[in-house]
């Protein structure tokens, strides 16, 4: 058999465009397959949050890396990947692992988000400052609940609902109200984003401290905001003394 200059050109052509479409496909699957995983962990995430731990969960927006697009199509939107959406239903607390699974596929993509306000109110700090005051509290044997980190370096502590409304009064108790602080706290109509989910755009969130249950009495409840408040303002204040 002779083989021409011509038709070695197009047989190596061929083989490039085979190989080419071979990783084209590879490289689509492993999309697929990473989108499946992802939409796995968030299902599982759901029935957890929602059976075990008794919390509610909010649908929301996801945003692009660098949080510049908002996924629910608002070109203004104010707060891209970081707010629920609108159009999507509430999975409410105590939902079974198979209702969890059936309400999220109706918004696959969706970010994981926690009402605060209901079984939980949340002191939001800034990272570095919310980790000392963590490693100070424990030291002391006070019981801490669940606390979040997200992306752009803030610390969130879960605390017994009503903190929100009594924060302005246990600071003034405390002696901490004249003070600058940064910390603040999220109560009725505010929401967290809980892993798996990116927040914003910027990253994944992640527990600095997992919930915790015990076979006999569940989920732990959270503690009185007044008994880490007084840390978490102390680091607070001492963190921007310092700046």
């Amino acid at each position: 058999m002779v083989f021409t200059i011509g038709s070695m050109r197009e047989m190596r052509a061929d083989r490039s465009g085979m190989r080419n479409a071979a990783r084209i496909a590879m490289l689509s699957g492993a999309r697929t397959g990473a989108r499946r995983r992802t939409h796995a962990s968030a299902c599982s995430s759901v029935a957890q949050y929602t059976g075990l731990f008794g919390w509610a969960v909010r649908p929301g927006a996801r945003a692009a890396r660098g949080g510049s697009a908002c996924s629910c199509g608002d070109v203004r939107c104010a707060r891209p990947g970081a707010h629920p959406l609108s159009f999507a239903d509430e999975v409410p607390a105590g939902a079974s692992a198979e209702q969890a699974a059936e309400a999220w596929a109706q918004v696959p993509g969706a970010a994981v988000l926690l009402p605060a306000g209901r079984s939980f109110d949340v002191i939001d700090v800034a990272e570095q400052p919310g980790r000392r005051a963590l490693a100070r509290l424990e030291r002391m044997g006070l019981r801490v609940g669940p606390v979040l980190l997200t992306p752009d370096g803030r610390a969130q502590f879960f605390v017994a609902p009503g903190a929100a409304d009594e924060l302005p009064a246990l600071l003034y108790r405390m002696g901490w109200d004249d003070a600058r602080l940064d910390l603040r706290c999220l109560g009725p109509g505010d929401h967290v984003t809980a892993p798996p989910s990116d927040h914003g755009g910027l990253g994944p969130v992640r527990w600095l401290r997992e919930p915790r249950t015990s076979a006999r009495e569940g989920l732990s409840q959270p503690p009185e905001a007044r008994l880490l408040l007084g840390t978490l303002a102390y680091v607070s204040h001492r963190a921007r003394a310092c700046a």
